[in-house]
């Protein structure tokens, strides 16, 4: 269990720090966009995107 949550935070790190380095423009933009949306609608998106990460945490360990 430690192993899997440590892995996933190490693969967290990377796709964060890729996004920082590779496009950091890009990001603020990303973050502009972000900034203008109403507190109900990024708390919705936060939603959305922990149920889509458990489901694919779910389908990763159901599957192998």
């Amino acid at each position: 269990m430690m192993h899997d949550l440590l892995l996933g935070l190490g693969l967290v790190a990377v796709i964060e720090g890729l996004v920082l380095a590779l496009a950091p423009l890009r990001f603020e933009d990303i973050l502009k966009a972000m900034a203008e949306l109403s507190r109900d609608q990024r708390r919705t998106l936060g939603v959305v995107f922990v149920a889509f990460g458990v489901a694919l945490v779910w389908v990763a360990k159901n599957w192998a």
